[in-house]
């Protein structure tokens, strides 16, 4: 059964909700949440999120399609848009409820980006 529009956005929101909560949970930081959509320039899903400073931006994703290009480019938009630091994304792990078991991805520029602390590396920004 294909999924309508409604479903699609309502199943999204569930599961942007599921990955704030956890984090929030888990991080012990109440200042974690999801974003409310503000206008054409989208700026991640989940708020609040940092590391050694940086903020993260999240985009989140409950598809059984699997787009990671698509998504990277829409990550490191709205992480341009957020003036954040790192792009990472949260896809939906298929046969895994728990919001701990769900996929995290990122290019490798971004994951030096995380651990160094800054985006030193990368030349073409």
């Amino acid at each position: 059964m294909t999924r309508s529009r409604t479903s699609a956005k309502s199943a999204g929101t569930r599961f942007e909700r599921a990955v704030a909560d956890y984090l929030a949970a888990a991080l012990s930081d109440d200042r974690i949440d999801r974003k409310i959509k503000s206008g054409a320039k989208d700026k991640g899903d989940i708020a609040g999120v940092r590391h050694l400073g940086q903020k993260l931006t999240i985009e989140c994703k409950d598809t059984t399609r699997q787009a990671l290009a698509e998504w990277m480019t829409e990550a490191q938009t709205e992480r341009g848009n957020d003036d954040g630091d790192v792009a990472l994304i949260v896809h939906k792990r298929h046969g895994k409820g728990r919001p701990e078991d769900q996929w995290v991805t990122t290019t490798l520029g971004e994951f030096v980006a995380l651990i160094a602390g800054n985006r030193d590396h990368l030349e073409d920004e």
